[in-house]
């Protein structure tokens, strides 16, 4: 599943088509756009409180029996690329782990993420919701997910600023109680007293 976005009134940039017969050190010589990048990307990360989502049905004792449909962020990965005076552009990638619970009822949930681009300890500067909609196959309570987001802009104040001034920050859109049940660090393991 690919998801296109632009976050942070981003203007398009032209994609450079590769083409030929060129090898990868020649296409990547070419232009000013070939530059490094004068400082580190953004560091891209899952907020801890927000980067599981363990739905609790029934009587809403928490317990495996009462577990609805589940998700855990496994990774996210940015590339990132500027130069000159130019914005920051990164690209963001996702892994996501879902599960279908004894209480979940149907196959198929839509989860609804985040994906805020913020100034490092200061500020959001922006955020979006994604939908992202599963069903699990039939027999299997359990899915893998891979979603990207792409062209998220950080603008600079001038060539000298760096990618380390922002990060992207994301995680699941979650209940108070789902946000307290993460901070306490609790999870439910399915092999628990199984020998």
């Amino acid at each position: 599943m690919s998801m296109k976005t632009t976050l942070i009134g981003a203007a398009a940039l032209s994609i450079l088509a590769l083409a030929g017969c060129r090898s990868t050190k020649e296409v990547l010589a070419i232009g000013e756009a070939a530059e490094a990048n004068p400082g580190p990307c953004p560091r891209a990360f899952a907020l801890y409180d927000a980067s599981r989502l363990v739905e609790i049905r029934g009587d809403g004792t928490e317990k495996f029996s009462n577990v609805g449909f589940t998700g855990e962020i496994e990774s996210v990965r940015s590339l990132c690329r500027y130069y000159a005076d130019r914005p920051i552009t990164a690209d963001l990638t996702i892994d996501f782990s879902l599960g279908r619970g004894p209480a979940a009822s149907g196959e198929t949930v839509t989860y609804n993420y985040f994906v805020a681009a913020t100034r490092k300890n200061v500020d959001v500067l922006e955020k979006a919701v994604f939908p992202l909609t599963v069903t699990f196959p039939a027999g299997q309570d359990r899915v893998s997910v891979r979603e990207t987001v792409d062209e998220i802009i950080f603008p600079r104040a001038n060539d000298t600023t760096s990618g380390e001034n922002f990060e992207i920050v994301v995680g699941f859109v979650v209940t108070p109680e789902q946000r307290a049940f993460n901070a306490d660090g609790k999870r439910f393991r399915v092999s628990a007293g199984k020998r």
